[in-house]
């Protein structure tokens, strides 16, 4: 496939998920839950309260400018590392994603979701399965695919319409990976290029899992296990339960794939 015709293809499929993720909000719909705290997005948390007031202290009364200033808080605050656990809902509770600095997509999201709902911006989580050609042999050999199910980013209501950013990846990670870190801006959706700066590969877009106001921490597990295998994912939950949580694998100084 030429790069023309693969670039237009991630078009489309990025516009067939704007047209779900960014739908026209009626005036009168309900946004409450997702400006409410939860067990997971703890936005009442005094550590998530802490942040938030720290990071949007210069953008005075502008959500645009909070938001902005919230998503790379985490994107480079956040190191992103695929190898910590997942099928718990602590796993994925924004404060202790805080504490810990370190965690994957959806971790990073349901933590930016969280900083959000703190500056009173309606925040969310979307969930879309992509393909990433650029990853670690290892990463790749353990899940025995670069498919990544239930990837997961953060969506703002900013100036009467849904907002994608992504905080995945670290700036420190896309310079290894050659890839150029994502930007937001606040009122354009911040996604995945199609092609690295080597303008090989990178990330496609392959089905979408729809926008929640809390994380579905159940059908992310149940996806899980119908892509990569009952018997994989029974493994990977025994393996960190024996290191007590922990993970045995540093990401960041694994093997690019090229």
């Amino acid at each position: 496939m030429s790069r023309k015709k693969f670039f237009l293809d991630h078009l489309i499929r990025y516009r067939k998920i704007a047209k779900k993720v960014n739908p026209v909000t009626p005036m009168d719909q309900d946004l409450e839950p997702y400006l409410s705290s939860t067990y997971i997005i703890d936005s009442d948390h005094r550590d998530i309260l802490r942040l938030a007031a720290d990071t949007v202290k210069v953008c005075g009364n502008d959500p645009v400018a909070q938001a902005v200033a919230l998503y790379y808080a985490v994107r480079d605050g956040i190191w992103y590392d695929p190898y910590y656990p997942f099928y718990r809902p602590e796993h994925y509770k924004a404060s202790n994603i805080l504490k810990n600095g370190r965690r994957f997509c959806v971790c990073k999201a349901s933590l930016l979701c969280a900083l959000g709902r703190a500056c009173a911006i309606p925040s969310r989580v979307g969930f879309a399965d992509v393909r990433n050609h650029l990853t670690t042999r290892q990463l790749r050999d353990m899940m025995g695919t670069d498919l990544f199910v239930y990837h997961g980013f953060t969506e703002f209501y900013l100036e009467g319409k849904w907002v994608v950013a992504t905080p995945a990846f670290n700036e420190e990670l896309c310079k290894k990976h050659k890839v150029r870190p994502l930007d937001f801006n606040g009122r354009e959706d911040s996604i995945f290029q199609p092609f690295s700066l080597e303008n090989k590969k990178f990330m496609e877009y392959v089905t979408y899992h729809g926008s929640f106001a809390d994380i579905p921490v159940e059908t992310i597990v149940e996806a899980w296990e119908k892509s990569y295998t009952k018997e994989k994912v029974r493994r990977w939950i025994e393996e960190f339960e024996r290191e007590g949580g922990n993970p045995k694998r540093n990401f960041f100084n694994e093997e690019v794939v090229k």
